[in-house]
Parts: C-alpha cells; sequence; structure tokens
C-alpha cells in the first residue's frame, strides 16, 4: 500500500458516520489478498489480541467458522472488488469467547495495482445498537421537538440549533452558526446567560431553569421569558466539548404566575391597611398610616391631605364647586426623599381653584391617573403650578390621585408618585390604592364623627355641671372636671354644694355608671332632682330613696354612686351618708390625713337598700377630699394602693384648695384619663 494507512483509515472513519465517532472502533486495514496488514490500538482492545500476532494472517481466520466465516470473506470480496458493504459477524477473543461485531468495510485503490486493499471498521454490535438508536432518538427529538435546542461550542459559538429554536429567535440557523448569543440577540440578558454556561462548562454541572428575558426578531414588541436549561457534552476522556442548551418559552406562565403573585401582594397589602390604618382614632395618625403603608410597596412617595374644614373640627363643607382648601396630615417618607422634600410639609393648607386637578378630583370622586408624566400630561396643572414640572425633574415618572370618599363623603385625596423603573402605576394598581384609601377614609370619617360625639358629650357634660357655686357660709370649696379622653368613657360625673336651711350646707359628688350622652343626660337628671330634694331639708336617706324612684323611671336601668354629706360649720357637725362611692378623705387642721369611716352602700338603681348615715365632727379648718373613681383607679394598681397615693398627695400642704386639686390630678392622673374625673374639695371655718 503506497498512501499512508493511517490517513486513509481516519479520512473513511469520517466519512463512515457521526455514530461511529461514539464509539471504540476497531480500525484493521488488509492487502488485497486478505493478509492484515494493519491492527490498530482499539481492534486489540476490541478482541485481545496484539498486532504481532495478527499482521500477516488472513482476516477470515479471526472469524467463528462456518456461517460467519462464510459470511465475512463474502464481505470482504465486496469490499475488495470495489463495494463498501456493512454487516453483522461474530469474532473469536484471544481468550477464547465470541465477540458479536459490527462491521463497515471500505476498499482502499492501490495505484501500481488493478485489485483493491480493505480496510474493515468493527464494533461491539450491542454498543453500536444502542449508540445507533440514541442518536436516531437525538436526531428525531431534535427535528421535531417544540423546546428549542442549541449545540454550541467551548467558545460558546452556536454549531446547530434546532427548528424550535428558530422560530424562537425569529432567525434562520445560518444565522446562529459560529456566532455567540451576545452578538447575535443584544436584547436578552445574553451575558448572563453565557456566564451560566461558562460555569456549566467549568465545573460540569448542569445549569436548570436559568430565566432569559427580553425581545427577539419572532416578537420585537413584546418582552418573553424563556426557561433555559445547560449541559456540558465531553469527549470520551472527559473533556468538555461544548454545550447543549435547551430552551422553553414560559411567557404565558410567568405572566399568570406574576399576576398571582401581585393578586397575593395586593391581597397582603389590603390585609394589613386593616390593622394598621385606623389603628387609632386620631386625623393626623389615620393620614399617616396610610403614607406609610404604601410606602414603598405601592409608591415611591405619598401625600395625604384632608378637607382643612375636618382638619379644624368643623363639618366638611355642603360642596366644591368653588374650589377646596386642603390640609396636608400624612406624606411619607417623612426623610431621605427629594420628592417629599419638594413637596408641601405636614400641616400645610394648601389651596386650589376649582379647575385645578384635585379639586377635580374631589367634585367627581374618581381616581385620576397619570401613567407617564411628561409635558404633556402636566399641562392642565401648569396653569395652576410649578410643582408637576419640578416633579418631573426629580424623577417622577407616574402618579395618581384617589379620592378619600365614605358614606358618600368626600373627606380627601391621597396622591402616590413613583420614580423607581417599576414602570408606570396601571390601572390594578388605581383599584389597589383606591380600595386602600377607601378603608383609611372611613377610619378618617369614623374619627371625625368619634370628635364630634365627644365634643357634644362634653359640651353636655359640661352644661350640667353647676356653672357657679355659691357656697354655704362657712364653707370654702375648689372643684375640677376632667373628661375622659375616650368618647367611650366621658360619661355621668358630677358634683355639687348646696345651701341648706338653718345655715347648713350639702356637698354632694356621683357618678352615673355609663358613659356617652345617655349617661350625661342621666347624671343632668339626678343633679336637678337633688337640688330639688335638697330645698326640703330631707333627710339623706329619703333624699336617696327618691333619687332611686328617679332611675326606675327610666326606660333603661341604669346605675349610679352617690355621696353626700351635709355639714353644719356652726357647731362641725358633718353627715355622711354612701351609695356605694369611694369613701371621703378627710385633712385635720394639723394635717393629718385620713379616709373616713362610712358604710359603702350599694349604687343607686340596684334597689332595695336601707342606707345608712354617720355622724362626724369636723375641726374648724378641715378639709373634706371628695373624688369620683376615675382619680384612683388604674389598670397598673389595684384600689388600696391608689388610696394610699391619694392619702400621701393629701399629707403635702398647699397653699389654697385649688393647688390642692391642681396638685392631686398632676400627680395622680395620667396624661390621657381612661374615665371621668370629678374632685370637690370643701374646708370648714368658723362662722360668725
Amino acid at each position: 500500500m503506497s498512501e499512508p494507512v493511517e490517513e486513509l483509515v481516519s479520512g473513511a472513519a469520517r466519512d463512515a458516520g457521526g455514530w461511529m465517532g461514539a464509539l471504540p472502533v476497531a480500525q484493521i486495514a488488509t492487502s488485497a489478498d486478505g493478509t492484515i496488514v494493519r491492527w490498530n490500538r482499539a481492534a486489540q482492545e476490541l478482541l485481545g489480541h496484539s498486532p504481532h500476532n495478527v499482521i500477516g494472517r488472513h482476516i477470515a481466520e479471526l472469524l467463528h467458522p462456518g456461517a460467519d466465516r462464510s459470511l465475512g470473506r463474502s464481505l470482504w470480496e465486496a469490499a475488495a472488488s470495489g463495494r463498501g458493504v456493512m454487516g453483522t459477524v461474530t469474532a473469536w477473543h484471544a481468550d477464547g469467547h465470541p465477540v458479536e461485531l459490527e462491521i463497515w468495510a471500505s476498499p482502499l485503490p492501490d495505484r501500481h495495482e488493478d485489485t483493491s486493499a480493505v480496510v474493515v471498521f468493527a464494533a461491539d454490535a450491542h454498543a453500536a445498537r444502542r449508540i445507533r438508536g440514541s442518536s436516531a432518538v437525538w436526531d428525531g427529538l431534535f427535528a421535531r421537538s417544540p423546546v428549542g435546542i442549541a449545540v454550541l461550542d467551548t467558545e460558546l459559538r452556536f454549531l446547530r440549533v434546532n427548528a424550535a429554536l428558530e422560530r424562537m429567535n425569529g432567525l434562520p440557523e445560518s444565522a446562529h452558526v459560529g456566532r455567540r448569543l451576545s452578538q447575535l440577540l443584544p436584547e436578552v440578558n445574553a451575558h448572563d446567560m453565557e456566564e451560566a454556561m461558562r460555569a456549566v462548562l467549568a465545573s460540569g454541572r448542569p445549569v436548570l431553569d436559568r430565566r432569559r428575558a427580553g425581545r427577539t426578531p419572532a416578537d420585537p414588541d413584546r418582552d418573553k421569558v424563556w426557561s433555559c436549561s445547560y449541559v456540558r457534552v465531553e469527549d470520551p476522556a472527559g473533556r468538555p466539548i461544548g454545550v447543549i442548551a435547551s430552551l422553553l418559552d414560559i411567557t404565558e406562565q410567568q405572566r399568570a404566575h406574576t399576576e398571582a403573585e401581585a393578586g397575593r401582594r395586593r391581597l397582603a397589602l389590603l390585609s394589613e391597611a386593616s390593622v394598621r390604618v385606623g389603628s387609632s382614632l386620631e386625623l393626623e395618625r389615620t393620614a399617616q398610616e396610610l403614607a406609610d403603608l404604601a410606602v414603598p410597596r405601592l409608591a415611591d412617595a405619598v401625600t395625604v391631605d384632608v378637607l382643612d374644614s375636618l382638619a379644624r373640627g368643623d363639618e366638611p363643607g355642603p360642596g366644591l364647586a368653588g374650589g377646596v382648601a386642603l390640609r396636608r396630615l400624612g406624606k411619607a417618607p417623612l426623610t431621605g426623599s427629594a420628592v417629599t422634600a419638594a413637596l408641601a410639609p405636614l400641616g400645610r393648607t394648601l389651596s386650589f381653584p376649582a379647575a385645578a386637578p384635585y379639586s377635580q378630583v374631589l367634585a367627581g370622586q374618581h381616581p385620576y391617573l397619570v401613567a407617564r408624566l411628561d409635558a404633556d400630561a402636566i399641562a392642565p396643572a401648569a396653569r395652576h403650578t410649578s410643582r408637576p414640572a419640578h416633579l418631573l425633574t426629580l424623577g417622577v415618572h407616574s402618579f395618581m390621585m384617589i379620592p378619600l370618599v365614605a358614606r358618600d363623603l368626600v373627606l380627601g385625596v391621597a396622591t402616590f408618585y413613583r420614580t423607581r423603573p417599576l414602570g408606570p402605576f396601571d390601572s390594578d394598581e388605581a383599584a389597589l390604592a383606591a380600595q386602600i384609601a377607601a378603608r383609611a377614609a372611613l377610619s378618617i370619617d369614623n374619627a371625625r364623627l368619634y370628635h364630634r360625639e365627644h365634643d357634644t358629650a362634653v359640651t353636655l357634660q359640661r352644661s350640667m355641671l353647676p356653672q357657679h357655686i355659691t357656697p354655704p357660709a362657712g364653707i370654702e370649696v375648689a372643684h375640677r372636671y376632667l373628661p375622659a379622653s375616650d368618647v367611650n368613657e366621658v360619661g355621668g360625673d358630677w358634683y355639687d354644694a348646696l345651701c341648706l336651711p338653718a345655715g347648713k350646707g350639702a356637698l354632694l359628688i356621683g357618678d352615673v355608671m355609663g358613659h356617652g350622652m345617655v349617661a350625661a343626660a342621666v347624671m343632668g337628671r339626678l343633679s336637678a332632682s337633688i337640688r330639688a330634694l335638697a330645698r326640703l331639708d330631707l333627710e339623706p336617706k329619703e333624699i336617696l330613696a327618691q333619687l332611686e324612684a328617679a332611675l326606675e323611671d327610666l326606660a333603661e336601668p341604669m346605675l349610679a354612686t352617690l355621696l353626700y354629706v351635709v355639714v353644719d360649720p356652726a357647731t362641725g357637725h358633718c353627715r355622711i351618708t354612701r351609695a356605694g362611692h369611694p369613701p371621703p378623705a378627710l385633712v385635720t387642721p394639723d394635717g393629718e390625713v385620713r379616709l373616713l369611716d362610712v358604710p359603702p352602700g350599694t349604687p343607686l338603681g340596684v334597689g332595695g337598700t336601707r342606707y345608712t348615715t354617720t355622724d362626724h365632727i369636723l375641726l374648724p379648718g378641715s378639709i373634706l377630699v371628695l373624688y369620683t373613681d376615675g382619680l384612683i383607679e388604674s389598670r397598673s394598681s389595684d384600689i388600696d394602693e391608689r388610696l394610699g397615693e391619694l392619702t400621701d398627695a393629701l399629707a403635702e400642704p398647699s397653699p389654697s384648695l385649688d393647688a390642692m386639686c391642681d396638685s392631686l390630678l398632676a400627680r395622680l392622673v395620667p396624661a390621657s384619663a381612661d374615665d371621668d374625673i370629678a374632685l370637690l374639695v370643701a374646708r370648714t371655718r368658723p362662722t360668725p
């Protein structure tokens, strides 16, 4: 053979088919008469014979006797005659066991002779069938799979793509081959994908479900999402020779997932709004809670403005035809934002004419959404203020105004600004903001109603207390009334000092067991009844019996406590009757303080009680302290501890009765009282 056998063999192997390259292939060359002249290492590994044991022998001697040997000789003769042939034969292994081989024989023309030498390629038949079968599967999968498939080399250049990937990318295979993804599709996150493929080449660990997003020539006007997986391809020695990429279009699934996630976030935000917004009945706090809730989960900056009349404590105006005045009660974030720094501060009153967007939003009671803020969008507001143009320079690209409406009453407006590159506000976000604003508006309206009822109850309560107490001669008095901070606790506490016949005086303090305007009204009824009965100079127990009868006449049963004291300044004689009320305290002229021992009795309205009157002698200059339970009750201390604090406070010298009242309230009452407090302090002095 005049030509190098190795060159001929390798060239023939390349022509034999791609699947042959995946197997260890024995390469055997013979002369024209069938004598073996070439035996490679793969042949030795496959059949166990070393080259010096087989070279020079006829190739048919390696085959199984009988049919296989005849078949093998016929295959060789066909190849020697100039035809390429394939077939399956059984050969003997050097250790004596048979080996089924799949062979392919090809002629090698000799330039100097008319006959041809033969090159034979042999492989394990079982492995060949497996490889050839999997190759067919691969070719079918590659051609027909709806999944995009690509083969890339170690430089991440495309070698081959299937039809599905051509459709996904909108480019033919010829446009892919030899180019990298970052060169081919710059509109997707190609660099991130190439980093993932480099990691696969380096480590051999597959990467699954890496997301590729962007636009391709197949659909240049719409963002799409693909799930990408990368697997390293290796040669028989385990060296990386490329990457196989598979891509699945998951745009619709991702959109559905995104919408579901957005729905869950909306529900979570609404749930949080029901807990966080309106936790108090204060206008300012509710407005700020709304602003804080929306930043940054819905917007980058938020302002909350309520009608100025509402902020002043008045009822909302009848209409908005002439424009609107708003007071800013909420803003977030309070620091660190150029947008909120440019907006009006908290507490500022803002006035808008009827044609301004703020006025239009409140008048129409509909959200106002500017998805993309630009010069055209701010034109309607530019006639009234330059602030929108300034916000545009600060990066605000989208905003919406949501009216605060509760019980068909317009209360204010919440404005949401967006600066981050999250895309513009859309209709779904406007609907979400409207739902949150509706919850806040209801809380704001509840606060308005609360303050109105609280003010009404306090006004009623104060109007029924004695406006000018004229104590009897020989008795000096001071008094205080402190309403509860909660409208539900404003109740029926009252006090009075009356002149009785024969120079005596009556000191009384009571508490209707209820709250709100009903308790205040009952208190007024009892107070008027006592004034009328006391002038008849009735015994205290008779007066209490008449008060019980008055309570029985009410449509709803009510209870009340009462402490009734009759004092004769001339003699110091004092008669005290209790109906479930806290005991009076006595401060003697020498500064001793004690609680007077008086039978407690039961509250008025219980019925069937006979009240007891006890007698005491008061030295001139003695001080009686009458109070309601709001002064001594506390959620953190028991009643005995509080009574001890009361006597300790009274033991401290005071320059006057008024100073004593102020000192008691300052020491025993927190900043916001949980209950009404009535206090009456009286000092006896000698009469002429």
